[in-house]
């Protein structure tokens, strides 16, 4: 297949795909523009979407919609294609992330990219227990190495570091707590409604909460503080989660961009390999507290995502918004 069969039936199937991505809060802050003369799909961020309070550089924003492109880049793979993609490719169009162009596969890669395709839909945050049982070492290395086919570098944490990571999640959690603005941004992107209600097409449902922890903090964000529900229940969360840091060398926009996908691409190999997955960012959206999170034993550079891994169900899916609601043609 060529660019010129990339019809308007074809880019709305790549950005249907590309959209079920993870993003902060589940704010989908992103917009596709096909340009139909140069057969290119532009990615722009959408400020609008942004959280001016727990992202005010919009490094997180970054994240999710290179997330986004990844699985762009694993549909185009599915339907024929190679995505060529650059990265910021105008200086004066700040909300220009990338721009992706296509041609007929090459390589190994794009084969790699297309055996993830049965994962993307299956792919879900799980704020539920995972059980004890340890990932097994060759995942762990698959994951590794998915990683760093971005750019970027996934590390497992020690003992006493994990203990680290947890205690900056409960304490960002208590600054979230005494912080008013912080508490009016998660609860404006919660629902107290589940998704079947279809109330709306974007943040997170009552039924991707979680149940509550009945044994101490629970390794998971906690969005139902925000909107308190009779009926979520209690459980145990396992007693020493299996967390791996995400991290670039610096600390720029293209690094973002670079973990935006290495992030996706890690997600969609853990859930190809039946792990459930879930993240953990609290601790990185606090200047103060996300130099902490690295290992100062380990040259890991910058940490961009915690990531929590294990065996145990799979989470609800969440609401997305409809193609016709993110993608523009323009001539």
């Amino acid at each position: 297949m060529n660019a010129l069969r990339l019809t308007p039936d074809t880019v709305a199937a790549l950005v249907g795909d590309a959209v079920i991505a993870p993003s902060m809060h589940n704010a989908q802050p992103w917009k596709f523009v096909f340009r139909q003369n140069a057969r290119v799909i532009e990615l722009h961020g959408d400020p609008e979407r942004a959280m001016t309070r727990t992202d005010p550089n919009h490094r997180a924003l970054h994240l999710g919609c290179a997330a986004a492109l990844c699985n762009l880049r694993v549909s185009a793979a599915r339907h024929g294609f190679r995505a060529r993609v650059r990265l910021l490719p105008d200086e004066s169009a700040p909300w220009l992330l990338s721009t992706a162009s296509f041609e007929a596969p090459n390589g190994s890669e794009d084969h790699e990219l297309r055996a993830l395709y049965d994962a993307l839909r299956r792919r879900h945050t799980s704020r539920f227990p995972f059980s004890d049982e340890p990932v097994p070492d060759a995942l762990m290395g698959g994951l590794k190495s998915a990683a760093r086919l971005e750019g970027c570098r996934l590390t497992v944490p020690g003992d006493w570091h994990i203990e680290t990571v947890l205690g900056l999640v409960r304490d960002a959690e208590h600054r979230e707590d005494i912080d008013p603005l912080v508490r009016a941004e998660s609860s404006a992107w919660t629902s107290p409604a589940p998704a079947s209600a279809g109330t709306r097409r974007d943040g997170i449902p009552a039924d991707a909460f979680g149940p509550r922890s009945s044994g101490g903090p629970s390794p998971v964000r906690d969005f139902g503080r925000a909107h308190p529900s009779a009926d979520r229940g209690w459980a145990v969360f396992e007693r020493r989660p299996q967390l791996a840091l995400l991290s670039t060398p610096t600390d720029t926009r293209t690094d973002w961009l670079r973990a935006g996908q290495a992030l996706e691409r890690v997600l969609l190999q853990a859930t190809a390999d039946g792990l459930a997955t879930s993240m953990t960012s609290q601790p990185l959206e606090w200047p103060e507290l996300r130099w902490t999170v690295r290992d100062p034993l380990s040259a890991i550079g910058h940490v961009q995502m915690v990531l929590r891994l294990g065996y145990g169900p799979p989470g609800p899916a969440t609401p997305r918004r409809p193609v016709t609601e993110v993608l523009e043609f323009r001539t």
